[in-house]
């Protein structure tokens, strides 16, 4: 009589060679074995998008550059249009109803007898639609417009539209940042990574001379070097002038972290072995060393556009930056900081909520990405 064999005592019964996963819950032994068939980009993204408030900023940042870049499109008037009969008219509502759809009322103006300036307040009996998809003869397509004012978030001191020059100053508050950045990696790359890789002499000379710049208070070096670009240059040659100027003070962070990145992977094994094979130093530095600190560039990149458009921003905000009639986030609180402005006319400090936020965005991404670039943390 055969024994006939039982395929659950066989299992049970038969040695487990796998000790990998010993203790693993049934889930993390699955996760694991789902990650091992990633690259490391996956495995970036895998993290990232488990991110919801780095995903949200990314959201927020990618709609803000598009709304910049079409800014022709999204802004009601262009951002120098000059309507001085309508001097500080305050934000203007959008209103709905069914037999009229979307509109906006007029507007009537009252002099006041203590400052002799006009109060503009709605005139419910004019009624002005808002159409969408407009085409202006003079500056092309916009997105919302009217027959009759319409100013969402108010006017200015000489009747410019204040949401027009937000949308046309994010083009080049936020844009600073980005050139500036590139500018900075390129300097703080080149240089960390000499100084970490070679050491010596030029490790000491990059080093004093990084110690020399960071020794400088911020702000003031700002207000120097601002100060030092000719009154007659074009406010595209400013705004160029105060990229670079912004890129040159701010590369030494980078640098450092950059250097001691190298020096760490500069002593690894696969450095020794291509050394000894008799690799180059540029393959050495472009095939070993420098993919290591991508995603820490990456990150750094992504943290330092903030203190870019915040430097922009001091710098117009004192005068010495984005000069007009260029618009900027700066210029434009420029023009708030008198405390008169502000009792009378409060929305003028408007530009001010997309500098927090877009500034706020960048700093949730690059949490995110410094969190997803170690996919295997906790």
């Amino acid at each position: 009589m055969s024994n006939s064999s039982d395929p659950l005592a066989e299992r049970l019964s038969a040695p487990d060679n796998n000790t990998d996963n010993v203790g693993l819950p049934f889930d993390s032994v699955g996760e694991s074995e789902e990650l091992g068939y990633l690259s490391y980009r996956q495995l970036i993204w895998k993290r990232l998008r488990k991110n919801q408030m780095g995903i949200t900023a990314a959201i927020i940042l990618l709609s803000s550059y598009m709304i910049s870049l079409g800014a022709n499109f999204f802004a009601p008037y262009h951002y120098n249009q000059i309507q001085m009969r309508y001097r500080h008219v305050p934000p203007q509502k959008l209103r709905f109803s069914l037999r009229r759809g979307l509109h906006v009322y007029g507007l009537k103006s009252v002099r006041t007898p203590e400052t002799r300036e006009l109060v503009f307040t709605p005139d419910e009996i004019k009624i002005f639609p808002v159409r969408f998809l407009y085409r202006d003869n003079q500056n092309g397509l916009h997105l919302l417009s009217s027959d009759g004012p319409m100013f969402l978030l108010g006017t200015d001191r000489m009747g410019r539209d204040l949401l027009s020059r937000i949308i046309y100053g994010a083009r080049v508050s936020m844009t600073v940042g980005l050139v500036g950045v590139v500018i900075s990696l390129i300097f703080g790359s080149i240089l960390g990574t000499i100084s970490g890789y070679f050491g010596g002499w030029a490790d000491t000379l990059i080093q004093r001379a990084i110690e020399i710049l960071l020794a400088f208070p911020s702000i003031p070096l700002w207000m120097a070097l601002g100060a030092a670009l000719p009154a007659e240059w074009s406010s595209v040659a400013v705004y160029f002038g105060i990229t670079v100027i912004l890129a040159l003070v701010s590369w030494g962070g980078l640098a450092r972290q950059v250097r001691g990145k190298v020096m760490a992977y500069r002593e690894l094994d696969f450095v020794k072995a291509a050394q000894a094979a008799g690799a180059s130093h540029w393959h050495v530095i472009t095939r070993h060393l420098m993919p290591g600190s991508y995603s820490h560039i990456i990150v750094i990149a992504t943290l330092a556009i903030p203190g870019m458009i915040l430097g922009e921003t001091a710098l117009s905000f004192l005068g010495l930056g984005i000069r007009p009639p260029m618009t900027s986030w700066g210029v434009l609180l420029e023009e708030a900081q008198r405390v008169t402005v502000l009792l009378h006319y409060p929305w003028l400090i408007l530009p001010a909520i997309p500098v927090l936020v877009v500034v706020m965005s960048f700093n949730f991404l690059g949490d995110a990405l410094r969190d997803a670039t170690d996919p295997y943390a906790d």
